[in-house]
């Protein structure tokens, strides 16, 4: 039996359905209430769409409590969506700036579950002039030189060989038209960002702001050379 790229289509196609799967990029799991606002719907309708999602596998939903929160279902799915916002901002808007209108979000955000926007795109260009990584296009991978950098910062490449994820990943950043670290490198990056207290989520966007302090810090850490110049929270 061939796929069934009708139904997948058809499922994100929904102009509801697509808000909420574009509000889960954030790697957040979110309640249907949250999913209704942010779909601009009522509690009724949000509650069909999300059957419709997780019965597609698109979405998981998991439990806690007396309370439902749904995900993303893979990794692949998020790539998926990353992908069409790519298609879609550039056919609906060819004359306009890619990507999202908020600068804050166009500098540092979140990818499902990795850092995005320029930030993002610098650090994938400091780490591939400094040969840690090897930019293949559509494939990248990490240098020898690379596991040794990382190491030293405390990244465990056991652990990491022990689950199915791709190590390196290229993923097209969605404004900067280029690419950015996705996999279990860009994951950790991420994190590791986060618990420095480097830069804070957003609560309410998939922003990512970083402090004065973490900027600095995260520019040498990697050696880039140059990031955008934004406000900083502090």
């Amino acid at each position: 039996m061939e796929p069934n790229i009708s139904f997948i289509s058809s499922l994100i196609g929904d102009p509801t359905r697509s808000r909420m799967l574009t509000a889960l990029m954030g790697g957040k799991a979110l309640t249907a209430t949250e999913l209704a606002l942010e779909a601009q719907v009522t509690a009724q309708t949000a509650s069909s769409h999300l059957a419709k999602l997780v019965d597609g596998q698109l979405l998981i939903v998991r439990k806690q409590g007396r309370h439902k929160y749904f995900q993303l279902h893979r990794q692949d799915i998020a790539q998926l969506i990353e992908q069409l916002l790519n298609v879609t901002s550039s056919r609906n808007h060819p004359k306009t700036v890619t990507g999202p209108a908020d600068p804050r979000l166009r500098n540092a955000r979140v990818c499902y579950d990795h850092l995005a926007g320029k930030f993002s795109v610098a650090l994938y260009d400091a780490l591939t002039l400094n040969g840690h990584i090897a930019d293949k296009g559509c494939e990248t991978i990490i240098t020898n030189q690379g596991r040794s950098f990382f190491s030293t910062l405390g990244v465990d490449f056991e652990a990491f060989s022990r689950n199915k994820r791709p190590l390196c990943k290229s993923c097209l950043d969605w404004s900067e038209r280029r690419n950015h670290l996705a996999g279990s490198l860009g994951h950790w990056i991420l994190e590791d960002l986060l618990a420095k207290k480097w830069a804070t989520r957003d609560l309410d966007s998939r922003a990512i702001s970083f402090t004065k302090r973490g900027k600095i810090s995260f520019t040498k850490m990697y050696d880039i050379e140059d990031l955008p110049k934004t406000e900083t929270s502090r």
